[in-house]
């Protein structure tokens, strides 16, 4: 781990990294980079370049992808990853991990969310506020869980897939790759197919 912290993205969701690693105390300075280049600060911390020039950076800070599309994400910590980055995972103090949880680089689990025991989530995901995940859960690279998800035990969440908003997912379903769960959506069995599914039971639309 290196004394400094940069995050790539000065957005909606690279500010809410930001506030983690703030609260988590790890790094001595915290600072971002950003494409909009008429965005100087975020979260009264200083952009300091482009994500095009992070390769200078990963010598003296451990880096972090700040942004909420998976896909966009995806691209870009595997580019820091071919570039040797120190990728660490975030964990707001207010979560809860439970025993033998295995968390991969990248990962943001934000404000009250709750992980049990057995869990193993992926690389860059994101665990929104006030979401719960429960025992024996496998969360794919890159997936997003939205605030206020629910995960039942044993539920698999594919790579890249998004959960949206205060959507339930039932005990033992299985959600394959590139899905998107739309708001407040129950799943109650397995879903197969990539898509975006909607309603309570969910139907693909």
């Amino acid at each position: 781990m290196k004394e400094k912290l940069l995050i790539i993205g000065a957005s909606g969701q690279g500010k809410v990294v930001a506030d983690i690693a703030l609260k988590m105390n790890r790094w001595q300075s915290v600072a971002f980079l950003d494409d909009d280049e008429n965005i100087h600060s975020s979260m009264d911390l200083e952009v300091i370049g482009t994500s095009s020039e992070v390769s200078k950076y990963i010598e003296e800070y451990d880096v972090f992808v700040g942004i909420g599309n998976n896909e966009t994400r995806q691209k870009v910590q595997e580019k820091l990853e071919k570039l040797g980055a120190e990728i660490p995972v975030l964990i707001h103090p207010t979560a809860v991990i439970g025993e033998q949880v295995e968390i991969e680089a990248g990962t943001a689990l934000m404000a009250g969310s709750i992980v049990n025991c057995c869990t193993r989530i992926g690389k860059g995901c994101i665990v929104n506020t006030g979401s719960t995940i429960d025992h024996d859960n496998v969360i794919g690279d890159f997936a997003h869980i939205s605030p206020g998800v629910h995960l039942a035990g044993t539920v698999k969440v594919g790579l890249g897939s998004w959960i949206g908003i205060g959507s339930t997912i039932s005990n033992n379903v299985t959600i394959t790759d590139d899905c998107k769960i739309g708001a407040g959506a129950v799943v109650i069995k397995d879903i197969t197919e990539p898509g975006v599914y909607v309603g309570i039971p969910v139907r693909r639309i």
